[in-house]
């Protein structure tokens, strides 16, 4: 079993166009992967790009993935440290980096920036990896 550490762009693709995950496959996310989603949809209602019958359905489909929603102690004071490293203001995309230090294989994310900043300190990995 392979485990990966998908964030909330992935998760949003994942719901919008149906992409079943392998089976073989885990996927973790820190737990603030649900407030990030329910932002991301409601605020694509707002300027017009879903109607609130689609967003809520993606909603429904992403509560419906198989992910474990992770956020102890521990996670929180690892982000702290790679955020203070990395010279990042907020600790968001910090979690998902802990999170992958501590319990998975790579990291998935759509965010090409960001999987350029991580090189070398954790792997990354695309949305295809996750295809069953």
């Amino acid at each position: 079993m392979t485990r990966f550490v998908v964030d909330c762009d992935v998760v949003l693709q994942l719901a919008a166009e149906g992409i079943e995950v392998a089976p073989e496959h885990e996927l973790l996310a820190p737990t603030l992967l649900r407030s990030q989603t329910l932002s991301a949809l409601h605020a694509a209602v707002q300027r017009g790009e879903l109607s609130a019958d689609v967003a809520l359905d993606r909603l429904a489909r992403i509560q419906a993935l198989p992910i474990r929603l992770l956020g102890d102690a521990v996670l929180r004071r690892n982000a702290w440290k790679l955020a203070d490293q990395l010279g990042w203001a907020e600790t968001y995309d910090a979690e998902y980096v802990a999170l992958t230090r501590l319990q998975a294989e790579a990291l998935v994310t759509l965010d090409a920036e960001l999987a350029r900043t991580l090189e070398g300190i954790v792997p990354t990995a695309t949305i295809d990896m996750l295809r069953g």
